[in-house]
């Protein structure tokens, strides 16, 4: 009977979960395999090469490149300072309204960008910004003089941290809580100092999750548009900005192109992900 009642129950449950397989198949995995297939289509539907071949060409490459190095400046910049600030704000002996106001400000922080956040800085260091004009008018330094500027690649990883670094602490905090008071103490009672217990214990054992936090902050910040778009205007070549342009058509029109671009993140994204697996499972056995 139990057998019985377990069978007519099963067809319930999927439908509970139906819908999110509907939603995934209609906004991942359909635009995911249009993408795949457009890559390798001509203008008239043919199976060609053409387009995935202009990837090794310029300005192709340099978008790439471009969005490459963005993305590990600030997945790792982003990575080492929201670990440091977490473990502050989480340490044993801090008050607690420090976390909660941590953590409340990382969760706004971390899904505040696009246009709003491109003229929040546009108008703090922007070449009027309030931060520039303070500089140059009391301390007679214009940092525009220097090689600055807010609308540059620089500038863009500057306003990626922003919300690189929030987003990690808020992975990171339940790792950090992960670590156990018994095992400091019991380092402690061996002889143990500070570093030795990182070196031993805390790092291997937070390894894991920090790799998982560092390809998460990768993919955020790869596929970033519309703050990047929003502070230069297009002036740096990043993929997600080339690929709005073919799709956009409002000056290139080649959608074939644009999947074809895609595709190329996918395949970055798919080699970072190789990448990741044999680095998180050689962690995983330091903490075995």
């Amino acid at each position: 009977m139990e057998t019985g009642r377990t069978r007519r129950r099963l067809p319930l449950a999927y439908l509970g979960v139906l819908p999110f397989f509907v939603y995934a198949t209609a906004f991942l995995f359909w635009p995911a395999a249009k993408v795949m297939f457009g890559a390798f289509q001509d203008d008239a539907g043919g199976l060609t090469l053409d387009h995935v071949q202009k990837l090794f060409d310029e300005p192709y490459r340099t978008a790439f490149k471009n969005s490459i190095e963005v993305s590990l400046v600030t997945a790792g910049l982003g990575a080492v300072f929201g670990l440091l600030l977490a473990y502050a704000a989480i340490r044993e002996g801090t008050p607690r309204f420090v976390r909660a106001g941590l953590t409340t400000f990382s969760g706004v922080a971390a899904n505040f960008a696009g246009i709003p956040l491109a003229a929040a800085f546009i108008a703090t260091l922007g070449t009027i910004g309030v931060v520039t004009q303070f500089m140059t008018e009391q301390l007679g330094f214009n940092p525009y003089d220097h090689g600055f500027s807010v609308f540059s690649k620089t500038g863009i990883e500057i306003v990626y941290l922003y919300f690189q670094i929030p987003l990690m602490i808020l992975v990171i905090a339940p790792a950090i809580d992960g670590l156990r008071r018994e095992w400091r103490e019991a380092a402690s009672s061996l002889g143990a100092s500070s570093w030795q217990f990182w070196r031993h214990v805390g790092i291997p054992i937070m390894t894991p999750s920090i790799l998982s936090a560092f390809v998460l902050l990768f993919g955020n910040s790869f596929s970033a548009y519309a703050t990047a778009y929003g502070l230069t205007g297009g002036s740096v070549g990043l993929v997600p900005i080339t690929i709005g342009f073919y799709l956009s058509g409002n000056v290139l029109d080649d959608p074939h192109l644009g999947q074809a671009l895609a595709f190329g993140m996918l395949v970055v994204l798919a080699l970072m992900m190789l990448l990741y697996i044999p680095l998180q499972r050689r962690a995983s056995r330091w903490s075995r």
